[in-house]
């Protein structure tokens, strides 16, 4: 034992029953329970996140590759690292809305996320698919974005069973950078 140090863990008063670490704080989740960045309407101008990431440097809108007409981008409240969305410039709410070159281009990042995922970071699987309103589970549903969740083989432990909790082993700022370099250079 180090000088100083006693056999009983220190008690800090207001911290409720002390439990040996078993809480995970993850303090970053709040900002998406509290709705930061969401838009406060339908509209484009609404503050809608899609409509803004654009015109951020890739670095700083976690922007991996654009397209013409969709970008792929990191999700900033992920369900696993490496959480993509590939996501239409244009403000659209339903997928049907879509032109045909808007339809075509996000299934190719879609496949081209897919390999990047799978050489950047060994994806075993992939969790593919949009959530079509609110009531459809979308957080932001003026702005059609479809997600591309890499899986591996056991990662769905306690955590997120038990702890409602994910836990993520990188910045979202280095996942982008090795994403970007792992990304297909042609379809």
């Amino acid at each position: 034992m180090l000088p100083g140090m006693t056999s009983e863990p220190e008690q800090q008063i207001g911290v409720g029953t002390q439990d040996s670490f078993q809480r995970l704080w993850t303090p970053h989740r709040m900002a998406y329970i509290q709705g930061e960045n969401k838009p406060t309407g339908p509209g484009a101008e609404d503050g809608c996140p899609f409509c803004s990431i654009p015109a951020k440097s890739d670095e700083d809108g976690l922007i991996v590759r654009r397209g013409e007409y969709v970008y792929a981008v990191l999700n900033l409240y992920p369900y696993n690292g490496g959480h993509l969305m590939a996501v239409p410039y244009r403000h659209v709410a339903d997928y049907t809305d879509l032109t045909v070159p808007e339809t075509a281009e996000l299934a190719e990042l879609t496949k081209q996320a897919m390999t990047a995922l799978r050489t950047a970071s060994g994806a075993h699987g992939f969790n593919i698919g949009m959530n079509q309103g609110g009531v459809a589970g979308a957080g932001i549903a003026a702005h059609l974005h479809q997600h591309i969740v890499p899986r591996w083989g056991g990662d769905t432990n306690f955590m997120p069973v038990v702890g409602h909790t994910r836990v993520l082993p990188q910045l979202l700022a280095d996942t982008r950078k090795m994403l970007a370099e792992a990304w297909p250079t042609s379809p």
